[in-house]
């Protein structure tokens, strides 16, 4: 919150900072199965804020193009953190980097905190439901006798199977999907300005004391402390956040 990136100074940008990094994806192949899913669900999240900003009465991202699941208009808004940023970190590094955002109105925020709250929720909602969905797609594929638990659990490779080589490829992508939307959401749901949860601590507190929280988080500079912060405490709360979710995928199998 708070970079202000089109010309009309009532309307500014939500940005959802969206990185991770794994031991697991040191080759480039792997890494652009993981850009694949990081545009997937980048366009999805940003789709989710801009839908509810519209149901809440801003207009804003709806009139660039931005409620929409076709990633064209947000790679449009984008290009530097949706396209150029991941792919050349993928071929660096072999796993991406890159980010998004979705335009607002800051008045509507203003005048309306509590829906520009559940605006900030939407996004991180998208990636849990992606999340969900993967779960459901591997406990049917372990139903079917095609998915099982693999022996080892890293980032991405959180089933096997033994059918065929394109089911294994179909699960390692199911589990690219699992992993890296969990991770999107625990990252983003951090209270801290500018990401997604600071955004949607106004639904916990009075009117007032609410919209003193949006004025305060504005300051530009409280948009890189806040990432310093998360990007510090990252590890040690989406660690046990992962497992748990992995016992909830696999209650007969324990991993960690």
């Amino acid at each position: 919150m708070g970079v202000e990136l089109i010309s009309n100074p009532a309307k500014w940008s939500n940005f959802d900072y969206l990185w991770w990094r794994t031991a697991a994806m040191n080759d480039p192949a792997t890494g652009f199965v993981f850009y694949f899913v990081f545009l997937v669900s980048t366009t999805l999240h940003e789709a989710a804020h801009a839908w509810a900003a519209k149901r809440g009465g801003d207009l804003t991202a709806y009139e660039g193009g931005q409620v929409s699941v076709d990633p064209i208009p947000h790679i449009k808004r984008e290009p530097f953190g949706m396209v150029v940023l991941p792919i050349l970190t993928v071929v660096l590094s072999g796993w991406p980097i890159g980010y998004a955002s979705a335009p607002y109105d800051r008045e509507w925020a203003r005048e309306h905190p509590n829906r520009a709250a559940w605006m900030s929720l939407a996004g991180p909602a998208a990636n849990i439901a992606l999340v969900i969905v993967a779960a459901l797609l591997i406990r049917l594929g372990m139903s079917l006798d095609i998915f099982h638990p693999p022996e080892a659990i890293n980032f991405g490779k959180i089933t096997a199977s033994d059918v065929s080589s394109a089911w294994n490829s179909a699960g390692f992508l199911l589990g690219a999907f699992f992993s890296l939307n969990l991770l999107l959401f625990v990252f983003n749901m951090f209270p801290v300005p500018p990401l997604d949860g600071s955004g949607a601590l106004p639904l916990l507190l009075s009117r007032s004391a609410g919209e003193r929280w949006s004025r305060f988080i504005e300051q530009p500079m409280l948009g890189m402390i806040g990432i310093l912060i998360a990007w510090q405490l990252f590890d040690e709360i989406f660690t046990p956040v992962f497992f748990a979710s992995l016992a909830l995928l696999y209650p007969e199998v324990s991993y960690g």
